[in-house]
């Protein structure tokens, strides 16, 4: 803990905004609650199942500019081919900094604004401002305090009322440096009856040890939609946090499909508060082997009447994997026909591998509609033998059902081009003996 404080004193002149009075607050009153907190523990309750100390006994260090700028090597174009999706406008971040060069937003209608946060806070400062800290719990946990602190780009996007915009936008987090700090914040809103569609993916080379720590705030506006989709393909040796804070207007409708492949250990938090009305649906797919530890951590707060959620989450665990399912939804007394659903099913490919899941339903309103379940198993061993009774040998026959778990919640994507490449990822992550790719 001392050193990263030690850090920041370091780099505080140049972190984007130091100039700005008001930033200058906003980074001293996140480094007080990171100081105050510290990283998460296990002994707090959100974290019961998960431990990060290994992140405090190494420190991790945020790249130069600079550097990053220079370090166009071959990693990074080969990722930018296997993940980069045709029709999309692109925004890519190398090693925590936008990367003019890489990035595709030429094609961008001049209505939708987008843009690296750390070139605004030079450029446009109160732009930045009049956004950031809007959607975080005063009482956020020690993580976020690091990210308030230390953060130094990200990408603003703002989408006027009315507009749709035609294409998806894709955002590339790319890390390279061994023992490097990514720490970003992006800032999202949306203004009444518009839509956006976008795609945000962490990727980095294996056998690279660093720390991605990104936090996104979101404003959805009335009657607006967001369709947010995530990949999380870090590095075998990453540590990974991101956590997406929601806030919806009345009718609003948000959407995310939430995908975690990689990384050793990686935390992903969604929380969204919803008004009168709005919509939320959560999907998502988590696949663990070796040693991986793989946690996600929801939570949905209905604040108003007529309100509608649902979320559906799975897990394959293998080897020594462990997952966690942490699921809360919060119906307030004002929030009455409220609907909500929660369903996390996860899949134990071997004796060794574990998962821990609590859902949990708090209802504080007496007029709605709330369900939630849970399973963790194996296989079916009738639906083995019964492939195997029609000439399918063992190990295909566990793979197949083992990949058709998996790919239910894949086929949830709407954007054909990420479900291809979703589901190419969803092949080579498991050894999928059996399974030609011109089936799916």
């Amino acid at each position: 803990m001392n050193a990263y404080l030690q850090l920041f004193d370091e780099i505080a002149p140049q972190l984007p905004g130091s100039h700005r009075p008001l930033m200058q607050f906003a980074r001293g009153a996140a480094l007080a609650r990171f100081s105050a907190e510290g990283f998460p523990s296990p002994r707090e309750e959100e974290w019961r199942y998960t431990n990060i100390s290994p992140i405090e006994k190494k420190l991790f260090k945020p790249a130069p500019a600079v550097a990053a700028a220079t370090e166009l090597n071959g990693a990074v174009d080969e990722l930018l081919e296997r993940f980069g999706l045709a029709d999309t406008d692109r925004v890519v971040l190398v090693n925590g900094h936008f990367s003019a060069a890489l990035s595709r937003l030429d094609a961008i209608p001049e209505p939708l604004f987008v843009e690296s946060v750390g070139h605004l806070l030079h450029s446009d400062p109160e732009r930045v401002e009049s956004l950031i800290n809007h959607n975080l719990d005063r009482n956020a946990h020690g993580l976020i305090g690091y990210n308030g602190a230390f953060f130094n780009d990200g990408v603003l996007i703002d989408v006027p009322a009315g507009y749709r915009a035609e294409r998806p936008l894709q955002i590339l987090h790319i890390a390279t440096r061994p023992d490097t700090a990514l720490v970003s914040r992006n800032l999202i809103q949306l203004g009444e009856n518009s839509h956006l569609q976008m795609i945000e993916c962490y990727l980095g080379p294996e056998g690279v040890g660093y720390l991605t720590a990104a936090v996104t705030e979101a404003a959805v506006g009335e009657q607006a939609r967001l369709d947010y989709y995530r990949l999380q393909q870090e590095s075998d040796k990453a540590y990974h946090f991101n956590g997406l804070y929601v806030r919806q207007d009345a009718g609003a409708r948000f959407t995310h499909h939430n995908v975690d492949f990689g990384g050793l250990l990686a935390r992903a938090e969604i929380h969204t508060e919803l008004g009168e009305g709005a919509e939320c649906q959560l999907t998502g797919l988590f696949l663990g082997r070796g040693r991986q530890h793989v946690d996600n951590h929801t939570l949905i707060q209905h604040r108003a009447p007529h309100g509608t959620s649902s979320e559906n989450y799975r897990g394959v665990l293998a080897d020594r994997a462990r997952g966690v399912f942490q699921g809360r939804i919060v119906v307030h007394p004002k929030a009455q026909k409220t609907q909500a659903d929660m369903s996390n099913r996860n899949l134990l490919l071997s004796d060794d591998a574990e998962v821990d899941t609590k859902p949990q339903l708090e209802i504080l309103a007496d007029d709605v509609k709330c369900s939630h379940g849970v399973t963790v198993g194996q296989l079916d061993a009738e639906s083995v033998f019964y492939l195997q009774s029609r000439g399918v040998d063992e190990e295909s026959a566990r793979n197949m059902l083992t990949f058709a778990f998996a790919n239910e919640m894949v086929e949830k994507i709407e954007l054909p081009a990420l479900k291809d490449l979703v589901q190419a990822q969803l092949l080579d992550r498991f050894p999928q003996s059996g399974i030609r790719r011109d089936w799916l």
